[in-house]
């Protein structure tokens, strides 16, 4: 285990690191038009970070030891249709929510 300075050493690096990048973008864009292409970019970037977040939980659940698991890959299944039927996150999370809760207790 690393020393509690070294611990802090990498906190603070991280956090000025973070506040760096998101400055580029803030402090220095502010005032400035951004152009079309890196606002159609932009349109994109919570669908791609939701299943970024999620596909692990997916794949290699924790609750499982890491291991695969039918019921979590069926109840995002469901999420994944329920979202596409619906065309509306929060119905797909309930939906999602609700066959998990039914495929944990039934399988």
């Amino acid at each position: 285990m690393p020393d509690s300075a070294t611990i802090w050493t990498v906190i603070v690096a991280l956090g000025v690191v973070t506040y760096l990048i998101r400055f580029s973008f803030i402090g220095l864009m502010s005032g400035r038009e951004t152009p079309p292409w890196a606002l159609r970019l932009l349109r994109y970037v919570p669908v791609s970070i939701l299943p970024a977040l999620v596909a692990p939980a997916i794949l290699w659940p924790p609750a499982t030891g890491g291991e695969p698991d039918l019921a979590r890959g069926l109840a995002a299944l469901v999420t994944l249709a329920a979202g596409a039927w619906s065309r509306s996150a929060p119905l797909a999370f309930i939906a999602g929510l609700i066959a998990l809760l039914l495929l944990l207790r039934f399988i």
